[in-house]
């Protein structure tokens, strides 16, 4: 099954997810997490770094937009 969705809709969806990310990364209990010693991910990504990259992809979006829209 293919979903579609509008570039409007995903957009939309994917600054949703930075929003959430952005309360997870805000909140007490993460931050004391993530500053464990034991904290660690198999590639170094840290929850900061899933925030810019969805950051990256709307704006790819937008400069697309705007390209296609001259």
């Amino acid at each position: 099954m293919e979903i579609k969705l509008t570039t409007a809709e995903i957009r939309t969806i994917l600054q949703g997810c930075q929003y959430t990310l952005r309360l997870v990364g805000s909140s007490k209990d993460y931050r004391k997490l993530q500053s464990s010693e034991c904290f660690s991910t198999s590639n170094g990504v840290v929850l900061n770094d899933a925030f810019n990259i969805l950051g990256e992809i709307v704006n790819a979006i937008d400069d697309v937009q705007q390209e296609t829209q001259q």
